[in-house]
């Protein structure tokens, strides 16, 4: 029995491993069946062939058309290289990989705030002082503004600068501090901040398009200009006592002017008053003169009787001021001339009249009438 399993067993061994042989090489063929039915190509003819690359041929040359839409422009790069520029619409360009086409927004707004060091941590002592600048009267302030850009080249900005919105936002920071180094303190602070912004516009778009980065700047806005946290206390009090003295100042020129127009008017009434007097005096002179001359005339031709009667009138002129003058004729010489009493001085006041009842007074001893 033992000799019969021995020799047995071998046996029994090759049957198995004939059929694992057997079972391993129909996995295979399986398997091998299964991957040539999946990758199994049609047999096509000429024709077939044909229409195969006439659609692949059509696919590849569909890659040229795009479309450009009104908030964009189109750039187009051949082999990597900027060729053209293409407006809004349909266009067409030489399929892919030769040109490709880049669409940058056009239209869209982008803004950028200046007066913050970007490059300063949260814990940096510097990282406040990003908006400090000197002035022109040599004083610190604290400006911010708002810079408000556009691509205008779409060409330029993508291929003439590196990095635009950092373009624009140093050639902004150099701009303002420029501009804020041209301007008093006072004036940047109050009545110069429009002017600040427009002259940080103007100088702003010079720098760019110098560089040529294709950017537009539409606005400047000024935000913040005033002195730093440490000092504006300070300032305020420097910036009252200033106040104070303008106040005062106005006050003088409103009492220079109040009184100056008065001054000069009375000084024009007293020049005219005396133009009027020299005019009135020179033309009495005038007057008198045109007077004597017809006098002359008449004493050039009779001298005795022109004589003779302008010493009655200047007698008469003398004498009808007296109220008694006597004279005597015998023409002697002034010692011939009686001396006189005007009796006139020895007059007594006249007494309020009687009444009719009353007996008429006497006259007074003395009077003389």
């Amino acid at each position: 029995m033992d000799k019969i399993d021995a020799g047995a067993a071998p046996h029994t061994t090759e049957s198995a491993m004939g059929d694992e042989a057997a079972a391993g090489f129909d996995v295979w063929r399986a398997v091998k069946t299964s991957l040539s039915d999946i990758f199994r190509m049609p047999r096509l003819g000429w024709r077939g062939l044909i229409a195969a690359f006439a659609v692949v041929f059509l696919g590849w040359l569909s890659t040229s058309l795009y479309r450009v839409q009104p908030d964009e422009k189109g750039v187009v790069m051949r082999f990597g290289q900027w060729v053209d520029t293409t407006e809004p619409g349909l266009h067409a360009h030489l399929p892919y990989p030769i040109e490709t086409v880049l669409l940058p927004k056009v239209t869209q707004v982008n803004q950028i705030q200046i007066g913050v060091a970007p490059s300063a941590g949260a814990g940096d002592p510097q990282s406040g002082r990003g908006g400090q600048m000197l002035t022109g009267d040599e004083n610190i302030v604290e400006a911010d503004c708002t810079v408000f850009w556009k691509i205008r080249d779409p060409g330029q900005f993508l291929f003439k600068v590196e990095n635009p919105e950092l373009a624009v936002r140093t050639a902004a920071e150099g701009a303002l501090r420029d501009v804020i180094s041209r301007t008093p303190i006072q004036a940047a602070m109050s009545t110069s901040r429009q002017q600040i912004a427009d002259e940080t516009h103007a100088l702003l778009q010079k720098l760019l398009d110098d560089e040529q980065a294709g950017v537009e700047i539409t606005q400047v806005q000024m935000q913040r200009v005033e002195p730093p946290l440490a000092v504006i206390d300070a300032f305020n009090d420097v910036q009252r006592a200033r106040a104070d003295q303008e106040r005062a100042r106005n006050e003088a020129e409103a009492y220079a002017n109040d009184i100056l127009p008065r001054a000069r008017g009375e000084a024009e009434h007293i020049r005219q008053e005396a133009e009027a007097y020299r005019t009135q005096v020179v033309n009495l002179a005038h007057g008198e003169a045109d007077a004597f001359l017809p006098m002359l005339k008449s004493y050039e031709a009779a001298k005795d009787v022109t004589a003779w009667r302008l010493y009655l009138d200047s007698v008469d002129e003398v004498l009808k001021k007296s109220s008694k003058v006597i004279v005597d004729t015998s023409g002697k010489g002034v010692s011939s001339v009686m001396p006189y009493l005007p009796v006139t001085e020895f007059k007594t006041p006249s007494m309020p009249a009687p009444s009719s009842s009353a007996t008429p007074a006497a006259p007074t001893p003395g009077a003389v009438k």
